[in-house]
């Protein structure tokens, strides 16, 4: 699994035990719905200001979302 791929599977798994959606965690970080899903998927990189938008609506520091499960 790819850096990209763990970082997306980190950022679902967080927004699902925030019990969130994707359209209301697109919401809560001013992105859209399709981006969300894109990053999950690992198929859309993101700039570091929208992965600070993420660590926000997830309440938690943006270096959280690089500490992958080994």
């Amino acid at each position: 699994m790819t850096d990209i791929e763990k970082f997306g599977k980190k950022i679902r798994k967080l927004r699902l035990d925030n019990k969130m959606s994707q359209e209301a965690f697109a919401y809560e970080s001013g992105l859209h719905r399709t981006d969300i899903g894109s990053v999950e998927r690992a198929e859309k990189n993101l700039t570091i200001k929208n992965v600070f938008k993420i660590a926000k609506a997830l309440g938690i520091d943006p270096s959280d979302l690089f500490k992958f499960e080994k």
